[in-house]
């Protein structure tokens, strides 16, 4: 009988231990609300726009079977002095379509801070073909926004990772 409960100890508290260290690894999502910025009107912003092709999903030996990916994607602010501002962030499909706008009103990022958007590998809505645009200012166009994404799948001992990079749009 002891030996049951001993075991039976020692397995509640390995099990505590892997919730505390899942806790850990949690994702945190950016609360876009706490980065509201406000915007004098004579900033002499220059403003600009982003085009980051990403993927939901890629396809393995054949159309109909698909590798579903986890996408991060990164807004880096590359100045070391002047704030960057951003005010859209919106998530299209592969067929154009749009899928969420991210926020409500402009957000800021801190001199060479980065903040991430995570699509998480179950949420399939973008395809092969997804997208985000972001439209953006800042005062020094020397130093641009930097946008990036890293998209990432293992299954067993198979894994998949590769990067993409943003690139400015004219409107």
């Amino acid at each position: 009988m002891r030996k049951v409960l001993s075991l039976l100890l020692l397995f509640l508290v390995l099990c505590a231990c892997t919730t505390k260290e899942e806790k850990k690894r949690a994702v945190k999502k950016v609360n876009f609300e706490k980065r509201y910025a406000q915007i004098k009107d004579d900033a002499n912003l220059e403003m600009g726009s982003t085009y980051l092709p990403v993927y939901s999903h890629v396809y393995q030996m054949h159309e109909n079977n698909n590798l579903y990916l986890t996408i991060t994607t990164s807004m880096r602010n590359t100045s070391v002095r002047d704030t960057l501002f951003i005010y859209k962030i919106d998530y299209f499909q592969t067929n154009g379509n749009k899928i969420r706008e991210y926020l409500k009103q402009p957000i800021y990022i801190k001199p060479l801070e980065t903040i991430e958007i995570i699509i998480e590998q179950n949420d399939r809505e973008g395809g092969s073909g997804a997208n985000f645009i972001f439209d953006w200012a800042i005062s020094d166009k020397k130093n641009p926004p930097l946008f990036e994404a890293v998209m990432i799948s293992t299954y067993g001992q198979q894994g998949v990772s590769f990067t993409t990079k943003g690139t400015q749009i004219y409107n």
